[in-house]
């Protein structure tokens, strides 16, 4: 006779929660400021015409800010990523034999609704790790153009912190401008309106992103049974365990 048992096991580390927390509420921050940078829409909500003139300057060091704080999330994220003494992701996005093996495995547990599970559920897959990759990979890309957008409104060439600022970031953002143009069929004659346009597209990949890793965690806690849903507040989860009575 067997029992069903669990056991507990560590998924993220508190710095790491810490971090997707941050990122969540900047996300947040982010879009609705980026909306309206984009298009003001909700100006008409100001009662007090005299102030008007600084919703958009307000929401421009809004968006600054956050993004900020995503540069720096990032960074510590990327190291994490190679050099972690929890868990390395790296290793599970090369794609050996044992990897390819377990992404399709997941993502055929995904498509027939958990009716086929052949893999260990109790690290971070590859399929999840992917997809993670993606994410960070789409977020450095905003950054980059991101930060673009901001230096041709230092038109001078000057900052309250010298020339070396706007200096720096012309040499390590500038290429975004002919890549945006590649990607919307711009080509040579690519424009700062094509990093801009390509800025607002990825924004809704983002979101995209998001809703479907919104879905796959309730899903997981649904389907698995292992509490998933709850790694990115307490760090752990709950696997089976089953053992002869």
């Amino acid at each position: 006779m067997k029992t069903t048992e669990y056991k507990r096991v560590a998924r993220m580390t508190p710095a790491m929660r810490i971090i997707h927390w941050v990122n969540v509420i900047s996300m947040v921050v982010a879009i609705i400021t980026g909306l309206y940078i984009a298009e003001p829409y909700y100006q008409t909500l100001i009662a007090e015409p005299a102030v008007d003139k600084y919703v958009m300057a307000w929401n421009r060091w809004g968006h600054f800010i956050v993004a900020i704080i995503f540069d720096v999330t990032s960074i510590i994220v990327a190291y994490l990523y190679f050099f972690s003494r929890f868990e390395q992701p790296w290793k599970k996005v090369i794609p050996t034999g044992k990897n390819i093996k377990e992404f399709f495995a997941v993502l055929v547990n995904l498509l027939t609704l958990n009716r086929s599970k052949n893999f260990d559920s109790t690290h971070s897959d590859s399929f999840n790790t992917v997809y993670f990759t993606i994410f960070h990979l789409l977020l450095a890309w905003m950054l980059f153009t991101g930060l673009q957008l901001y230096v041709h409104g230092l038109e001078s060439g000057l900052s309250s912190i010298g020339k070396w600022w706007p200096a720096m970031l012309h040499l390590v953002t500038d290429w975004t401008i002919p890549v945006s143009g590649w990607m919307i069929g711009g080509g040579p004659t690519a424009t700062l309106m094509d990093v801009r346009i390509v800025h607002h597209y990825t924004m809704w990949l983002i979101i995209v992103w998001v809703v479907f890793h919104i879905y796959y965690q309730v899903w997981r806690t649904i389907f698995w049974k292992e509490g998933d849903i709850a790694i990115v507040i307490g760090g752990d989860k709950f696997v089976k365990a089953d053992k002869k009575a």
